[in-house]
């Protein structure tokens, strides 16, 4: 998942938005993948910045992470994250948009284990987003890449039709292996 945090130093106005996450689809060449943009508002954590990630790996589950879909997903303390997603449909070529919207206890379960497996990288960011040698008047933006790991993927899928469908290729193996007897 390739990622651009920025900071923004002061909220929209009037708001609580703790960030926004955008998606930029990955272009028609499929050179490079998709990738968000997190724009986090005020002084940076790494609780912050692992509330955003978890909203930017969320969306992308409950808007089946299609190549050229389009999301904007706002975070917020009390709501947790709400926005849209959007892509043209294969065959018809209509515009098909979703609304999403993620508990901010679905946030907060992701944010704690990403927290847990890549916290050190998470930190780290968070300590370049807070330098004080930035050159004036430059954005502070850092681009960086992870991969979810087994561990998130199979939560994109319910346990229950996970062991399904291990079940199913399991007994398709062995009716190939009793075949060939």
């Amino acid at each position: 998942m390739d990622v651009l945090v920025m900071v923004e130093e002061q909220p929209p106005e009037h708001s609580s938005v703790l960030a926004h996450v955008n998606t930029v689809p990955s272009p028609l060449t499929m050179e490079r993948p998709s990738r968000d943009v997190v724009t986090l508002y005020g002084i940076p954590s790494p609780e912050s910045l692992a509330l955003a990630l978890a909203a930017a790996l969320e969306s992308r589950r409950s808007a089946d992470d299609r190549a050229d879909t389009v999301r904007h997903v706002g975070v917020w303390p009390e709501r947790g994250a709400v926005g849209d997603a959007a892509w043209r449909d294969e065959v018809t070529g209509e515009l098909i948009s979703r609304d999403l919207q993620i508990p901010l206890a679905v946030l907060a379960e992701t944010a704690q284990a990403l927290l847990a497996e890549c916290g050190q990288g998470i930190r780290r960011l968070v300590g370049g987003l807070l330098m004080p040698d930035w050159p004036e008047g430059t954005r502070r933006a850092v681009s960086f890449s992870f991969r979810p790991t087994p561990a998130f993927a199979m939560r994109a899928v319910p346990p229950d039709t996970m062991l399904a469908a291990l079940r199913e290729a399991e007994g398709l193996a062995f009716d190939q292996e009793t075949e060939q007897d």
